[in-house]
């Protein structure tokens, strides 16, 4: 049982892969035109939506993980608040996408909702990559 929720937990994570990938995408929003801003954002909103499905499944296959294996209480502690971090702000990041969205349809500029969204991406990417190193890296008992 093991190997299969390991299995599931890879395929979780390179499903989480969009938040790599997140920041240099939403910087060539500003790139675009305004329809091309929108049609990017609305794109990367649904991507995100599949993340967080990602997210659920890391949710549950991680927990069964650490209940079966012998790791160091801070180790879960410190991998379990990274996630939740990674969950919240791939949920706040939807506002701002939404936000671009709404604002090029009113005919408005929607520089500052990009600025917001790369940034909150880039807080994304750090943490995942801390996870990453996190998970490549275990403390045992």
């Amino acid at each position: 049982m093991e190997k299969i929720m390991l299995l599931l937990h890879v395929i979780g994570a390179t499903g989480m892969g969009l938040y790599i990938v997140l920041p240099v995408l939403i910087g060539r929003a500003s790139k675009l035109a305004g329809t091309g801003q929108a049609g990017l954002a609305e794109g990367l909103l649904s991507a995100n939506r599949v993340a967080q499905y990602f997210l659920v499944l890391q949710l549950l296959t991680g927990g069964y993980l650490m209940s079966q294996l012998k790791y160091s209480y801070v180790w879960m502690a410190v991998v379990t608040v990274l996630f939740l971090a990674i969950a919240a702000l791939g949920g706040i990041v939807s506002k701002p996408l939404k936000l671009i969205v709404a604002d090029i349809q009113a005919g408005h500029s929607a520089s500052s909702h990009i600025a917001k969204a790369r940034a909150l991406s880039m807080v994304i990417l750090l943490i995942y990559i801390v996870i990453l190193i996190f998970m490549k890296y275990p403390m045992y008992r």
